[in-house]
């Protein structure tokens, strides 16, 4: 097939040009981070770091506390370990560990660590196989909690704990009552609720990751759009609106936030400060693509929806930006880059996945 020709007229920031470039971008740490880090005691364990975030937040943490100066281990722990994770993971000095976390004695040969990540997590396929989704998010936290009770643990999460809000409200708050729609979804729930068993009864500091979507340019609801408009495959409006955040920015606060683990569990959305209208990022991307967007569906009033607020307050405001995200986005899926296969499903309103 003959190479489709790229325009970069309409194009206002340098793009990313390869997958190199973009975990450099991904795992450069900020000033505040090397200073949070630095001033972190112990090791830091990460549960679940073969995942689409955890070779990046794992990189990034190793960076910052080599910039910081001190010599504290980062510790990734994954089932199964991809060849290009596992290089990025060697060349960062991230020590990993192959283990299988819901084998009898697994978790308890894992090594101390008083900071604990836990990305481990199910979602696809699990319409079908509700029981090995409940395992893994619900079984799994805790027995993780039970072990790792005297650490920081930030437990990844998700906004799809919430119901649905009207678009126009500007996202469920961390006070809005969850309200999951769908296994997947009460799974989370459970999750969150295994956790919230320790810090309640043992004492365990643990803070809630609620994240509500995370991009970067392999992957992610900006991706989805892309190739769609790009293969002039019509784009599904049927969730109309969704909220997204650099995985970089999103990984830097998942560090962060160690230092925020609580009891009672301390609650924290974590997504960008827009609403974005799937239709309006779909005629941006067609229009640096110059190409005429298909839509399929009509937008519903209401939406998945998250209001980060607090985070942005707690750690500044998103550096990059929705409008760099979509052109590096547009950019990367024109010269027919790395994806990872690996689709979001955003349009889906029932749940089941």
């Amino acid at each position: 097939m003959a190479k489709r020709t790229v325009d970069h007229s309409a194009f206002t920031v340098p793009p990313i040009t390869d997958v190199a470039v973009l975990v450099e971008e991904l795992t450069r740490p900020g000033p505040d981070l090397i200073e949070s880090l630095g001033a972190l005691d112990g090791d830091i364990l990460i549960l679940g770091v073969n995942g689409k975030m955890g070779p990046t937040l794992a990189g990034l943490a190793a960076r910052a506390i080599e910039a910081a100066g001190t010599s504290k281990n980062i510790i990734g722990v994954s089932r199964t370990l991809a060849p290009e994770n596992r290089r990025l993971l060697d060349k960062a000095g991230v020590k990993t560990i192959q283990a299988d976390l819901l084998e009898p004695g697994a978790l308890d040969a894992l090594p101390d660590a008083p900071n604990v990540i836990y990305m481990c997590g199910r979602k696809f396929g699990s319409t079908g196989a509700e029981w090995d989704t409940w395992a893994t998010n619900v079984f799994l936290a805790g027995l993780t909690a039970n072990r790792y009770r005297d650490a920081r643990i930030v437990a990844f999460s998700s906004g799809n704990v919430y119901p649905f809000v009207p678009v126009t409200s500007g996202g469920a708050t961390e006070s809005t009552a969850p309200d999951p729609v769908g296994e997947y979804a009460m799974s989370c729930l459970g999750r969150e609720r295994m956790f919230d068993y320790y810090a309640h009864h043992v004492g365990t500091k643990i803070l809630h990751f609620r994240l509500n979507y995370a991009v970067e340019l392999r992957y992610g609801v900006l991706h989805d759009v892309a190739a769609k408009v790009w293969n002039n495959q019509p784009v599904d409006l049927a969730a109309g609106n969704a909220n997204v955040i650099w995985q970089g920015y999103a990984n830097s606060v998942a560090l962060r936030a160690l230092a925020l683990a609580s009891v009672p569990p301390h609650i924290l959305n974590v997504t960008g400060p827009e609403t974005l209208s799937i239709r309006r990022v779909a005629e941006r991307m067609a229009h640096l693509m110059n190409k005429q967007p298909i839509f399929t569906n009509e937008e519903s009033p209401n939406a998945l929806l998250s209001n980060a607020t607090q985070c942005h307050k707690l750690f500044g405001y998103p550096k990059i930006t929705l409008d760099i995200l979509i052109e590096w986005t547009a950019h990367w899926v024109m010269n027919n880059r790395e994806t990872l296969n690996k689709p979001t499903h955003f349009e889906i309103r029932n749940g089941r996945f």
